[in-house]
């Protein structure tokens, strides 16, 4: 085949890589295999029929928020799909995983935020998602140079941090397990899916 065949066309323009939305998403698996109960993950949260990269963690200016089942609307089966995914598995009983995405938004649409992942055993939800909001918005921080900057500041009231007399909110996705009970495999994720 070429070039023509497949209708494929160099592409010149990288803005044509940057993503125009984006949907957040969480799944759990369980089964004998590891890689089952990652796969059982992957369709609880409704991606499976993708072909998932993993990148890094940058939210484009004015990527625009969408519900899972909009984003759906834009994906065909084996479709590449770039992903902001964190993972966890065990097979120890009654073991607690989590799997969270944070996020740091700035007010400001123009701007661009930041997604962190967080991976971890022994947490709760809540602990988890709240060290990946934290996580976020640190390492957004320390992208801009400010990495110890004192107006970080969390506001309880307002529920969003102040960074240089800017206003970020965070938010995270994250899904939480108990390792089965007989000792089959538990997987967890949560994933970023970025719409080009």
């Amino acid at each position: 085949m070429n070039e023509k065949t497949l209708n494929l066309q160099p592409l010149t323009n990288p803005m044509m890589y940057v993503p125009k939305a984006m949907f957040f998403t969480k799944g759990k698996g369980v089964h004998k295999d590891h890689l089952t109960s990652f796969e059982l993950a992957l369709r609880d949260a409704k991606i499976s029929d993708l072909n998932i990269v993993s990148v890094s963690s940058i939210k484009p200016p004015k990527c625009k928020i969408i519900s899972l089942q909009e984003g759906r609307n834009y994906l065909v089966p084996g479709q590449v799909v770039f992903v902001i995914i964190a993972r966890q598995s065990t097979n120890e009983p009654n073991r607690l995983i989590a799997a969270s995405v944070g996020l740091a938004n700035p007010a400001d649409e123009g701007q661009y935020g930041y997604l962190s992942e967080h991976h971890s055993t022994g947490e709760t939800a809540q602990k988890a998602g709240d060290y990946a909001e934290d996580m976020a918005m640190e390492m957004l921080a320390s992208t801009m140079g400010l990495p110890n900057d004192s107006s970080l500041a969390w506001d309880e009231r307002q529920e969003q941090w102040r960074l240089s007399g800017k206003i970020y909110k965070t938010q995270n996705f994250t899904q939480s397990a108990e390792g089965h009970k007989d000792g089959l495999w538990t997987s967890v994720i949560s994933a970023a899916v970025l719409l080009i």
